[in-house]
């Protein structure tokens, strides 16, 4: 098959998961066209069946805003033409899903019907979707794909709840590449804390829903009791925030912001604790990439992430902003050897329930079948 995919091309959940579904298609034969305005940070190998189509804004003077579905428009024309794509798979709504179904039609007026695939990611539903202003836009997208996923029970119960849509929604949870997630050889965890230090971690893009100053008050509390070190990774708008409480709580040394990191996995593999505090995650991949590490997760209890985060067995759940009970539950397992060797275990286990082996075939599936029915 020729596939064009269609994404964000940043750190977010989103982009990586979309990259890495491409990648491993490419590696099963299958000739992948990347359409978006600048390479994926996770596509930095070259491969003989993975291609990359910029999306290039031109700046008019007419225009206060640059009008990038336009032109992302245009560019899924040219490639779906040119390259003699067999679909279209876009992931997150905005503005991906309203322009592939305008190409589609453009395609249609040159004889070529080309099906489009939509997979729903989170905040383009639950957060930025939400807006009246784009509502209708989005709800006429999700209902003229030719095939819908969600990443998650929640994430497609969020769906029909805020848009207006019968559209049949397939579950297809975000998957994870265990081969990059391997036991602790040679990580310098000794430049992060001391042995005698546990490491608490969190992943995100520094944003409000993230909730990250909770992050930094759990671990205020767990210093109370034990030896650790915090380690921040990743950037955005409230690292300034989150840098300014950390010095309120006098915590700022023994925090580190690593800032953006392309291999998650290489400092994950050193955590005894990771931290997601979010207060709303329609899947929470960060929380399964740690889990991959072997890395038990306290976490919040909202969205999808009790879909991926088992109470009591490969980590805790808690209400959104009850650091009382998120520290209680990570004093737990820092301080109880047992306990933490389990949920290591359990972790891990759980997430090759997410393994990309398992769920490939559930896209695959749906190629399949929007092609046979085009």
């Amino acid at each position: 098959m020729k596939i064009g995919i269609v994404c964000y091309p940043t750190y977010g959940g989103s982009g990586v998961v979309a990259t890495e579904l491409g990648k491993a298609l490419a590696a099963q034969g299958h000739q992948i066209h990347f359409i978006t305005y600048s390479q994926p940070v996770r596509l930095i190998e070259y491969h003989a069946n993975i291609f990359f189509h910029e999306v290039v804004v031109s700046e008019y003077p007419l225009f206060q805003y640059e009008p990038y579905e336009v032109t992302l428009t245009s560019k899924m024309v040219d490639v779906a033409e040119h390259e003699g794509l067999d679909l279209l798979h876009v992931h997150y709504a905005i503005p991906h899903a309203s322009a592939a179904y305008l190409a589609k039609q453009i395609l249609k007026e040159k004889g070529i019907n080309i099906p489009i695939v939509t997979t729903l990611h989170g905040t383009d539903i639950t957060l930025v979707g939400k807006d009246p202003s784009f509502e209708p836009v989005i709800s006429f997208s999700i209902q003229h794909s030719d095939a819908v996923t969600a990443v998650s029970e929640s994430l497609k119960r969020d769906t029909y709840k805020h848009f207006k849509t019968n559209k049949e929604i397939k579950v297809i949870p975000n998957f994870i590449c265990l081969d990059k997630y391997k036991p602790l050889n040679n990580c310098s965890r000794g430049a992060f804390a001391k042995e005698s230090e546990k490491i608490i971690m969190h992943v995100s893009n520094f944003r409000k829903v993230k909730r990250i100053e909770d992050v930094v008050r759990i671990f205020r509390k767990l210093r109370s009791h034990i030896n650790a070190k915090l380690i921040l990774v990743g950037d955005g708008p409230e690292r300034i925030n989150v840098e300014h409480l950390c010095r309120e709580l006098e915590v700022y040394n023994d925090t580190r912001f690593l800032g953006k990191v392309k291999n998650v996995e290489e400092v994950l593999a050193f955590a005894d604790l990771f931290l997601l505090t979010s207060e709303h995650e329609s899947f929470g991949l960060a929380a399964l990439e740690a889990m991959a590490a072997s890395v038990p997760v306290v976490s919040t209890n909202t969205g999808g992430i009790p879909e991926v985060n088992i109470h009591a067995k490969t980590g805790y759940l808690a209400n959104v902003g009850d650091v009382e009970s998120m520290a209680k539950f990570s004093l737990e397992i820092l301080t109880n050897d047992e306990l933490c060797v389990q949920m290591r275990a359990n972790a891990r286990q759980r997430a090759e329930e997410f393994s990309l082996e398992k769920i490939l075939p559930a896209y695959m599936k749906v190629y399949e079948e929007v092609i046979k029915s085009k």
